[in-house]
């Protein structure tokens, strides 16, 4: 069996097995029956869709920033292991590892670092001094086959920087409560626009990098936002200052709105059962975490978006979803997948079946287990997988079609279902510091503020055409309400 068989098949089975080596840690071990306990709760997934208690599912996706780069201090936690082993038996990890080495093109090897105590503008948190890490088709496979500072990376070594607990502090917050997924891959090893495509389409229409402009309409290929229509399932994009959805053209224009109604929505208890909300892509106080962006804004737009769900009336109904569309050239010692892609191929140069590297990615619910690791291999679709088993009518596991196709393309048909990560018993406490994130930050880097890379752009760096800007400045209206700058 070759290389890309054998991940394909780990791929399809891992979600399944996924508790295997937990459950085997506790038998026969009369200190580990309340682990016993813990794990034999039935998983959201081993009943109807119909009955599951969900019907409020919102995802946020930030940019360019990779597991090991944001959360590999998660390994060395001491407390957090011990107090997964506590709950789920000696055999809970998590795939996690800061501390690495990386190799030169002159062989000399440098070791990864906390990017907050080289000071500088910032104090490292916009990594200011830096180049923007290359994050492109080529450079993604010359990362994978050359570590993260190898001939053709374009890095240097801000991509080996590290954050730990006390710098994403409200994403220790929910790591600690709730459930990482630490096989969470970005879906293409290339940059933003193409990643993004599978989150709202399970493909990229071929698209390998960013577009040189973003215009309404640029994309044609159908949607999950399609699907949730065509089957009246209530579902809404809000977005801060890039409406990204717009890209698609004016079939989704109404499913649009601004960041300002997804807080009076919640407040309300009447937020749609899909949601999707976007992070502001542009000026200094961008706050996706694309470089040279604030990680601390970042961490204050996550926050307030979660919080907002948090004290919602239908918190006790819902699943709060965080990811980043890829990884943005930073570490992660995990070799990504292959998985099963309608454009997969042989050549690798062409092979869109290739994953990037791993992505932080947090689940949270009052039915998700706490303080656990879901160790399935996902990936965007996988997200996709989740809304159409819960709305749509597909299986919770496999390929089957047997009310017809409900899979958009071969890629989210055969992808993990994120609803693995869920279980049907509710615990609602939210007893975790929900205030744990730094002072707000203010100024932007200064000029130049970008250098030149393969793959920098994200969706606030790609010049709009006229008429986009037009359609953003008339049609779509910016934020008023942006409570993560206060």
């Amino acid at each position: 069996m070759d290389r890309r068989s054998f991940l394909r098949l780990a791929s399809a089975a891992f979600g399944s097995a996924a508790l295997t080596p937990l459950l085997g840690a506790c038998s026969g071990d009369d200190r580990d029956r309340t682990a016993e306990s813990a794990l034999s709760v039935p998983g959201l997934l081993d009943g109807a869709a119909s009955d599951a208690p969900i019907d409020t599912v919102v995802i946020v996706m930030l940019e360019n920033r990779s597991f090991d780069h944001h959360l590999g201090w998660l390994g060395d936690d001491s407390a957090y292991i011990a107090a997964g082993r506590r709950a789920y038996g000696h055999g809970f990890n998590i795939t996690a590892k800061q501390v690495q080495q990386y190799r030169k093109p002159d062989g000399r090897h440098e070791s990864t670092y906390h990017l907050p105590s080289t000071g500088g503008p910032a104090g490292g948190y916009r990594g200011c001094d830096y180049r923007i890490p290359g994050h492109g088709w080529d450079t993604g496979r010359a990362q994978r086959d050359n570590g993260f500072l190898g001939r053709g990376t374009h890095n240097d070594t801000f991509a080996i920087g590290y954050y730990d607990d006390t710098d994403v502090a409200f994403y220790a917050s929910l790591a600690r409560r709730f459930t990482v997924a630490d096989h969470h891959f970005s879906s293409l090893m290339g940059p933003t626009f193409p990643n993004r495509q599978y989150l709202h389409s399970a493909t990229s229409q071929g698209d390998k990098s960013d577009p040189k402009h973003m215009d309404a309409g640029m994309y044609s290929h159908e949607t999950i936002w399609d699907r949730l229509q065509a089957a009246s399932v209530n579902a809404r994009y809000y977005y801060v200052d890039t409406p990204w959805l717009a890209l698609w053209g004016n079939r989704l224009f109404d499913r649009i709105s601004p960041i300002d109604d997804y807080f009076a929505d919640a407040a309300a208890g009447t937020l749609p059962n899909v949601v999707m909300v976007d992070p502001a892509f542009q000026g200094p106080d961008r706050a996706d975490d694309h470089p040279h962006g604030d990680i601390r804004i970042g961490q204050r737009f996550v926050q307030s978006v979660f919080g907002a769900l948090a004290n919602s009336p239908q918190w006790s109904r819902s699943v709060f979803v965080l990811t980043y569309d890829e990884w943005g050239g930073f570490f992660d010692h995990v070799e990504p997948p292959v998985v099963p892609d309608h454009r997969e191929s042989d050549d690798d140069d062409e092979n869109f079946g290739q994953t990037g590297f791993r992505v932080p990615t947090i689940v949270a619910s009052p039915y998700v287990r706490r303080g656990y690791v879901d160790p399935a291999v996902y990936d965007h679709t996988s997200i996709l997988r989740f809304l159409e088993w819960r709305f749509l009518g597909a299986p919770a596991h496999g390929t089957a079609a047997p009310n017809g196709k409900w899979y958009l393309t071969k890629r989210d048909r055969f992808a993990n279902n994120l609803g693995g990560s869920l279980v049907t018993t509710a615990d609602g406490e939210l007893d975790f510091d929900a205030s744990a994130v730094l002072a707000a930050p203010t100024g932007g880097c200064p000029p130049p503020e970008k250098r030149a890379n393969e793959g920098e752009a994200g969706p606030g760096d790609v010049p709009q055409t006229d008429a986009f800007k037009e359609l953003t400045g008339t049609t779509f209206g910016p934020a008023t309400e942006t409570p993560w700058l206060n």
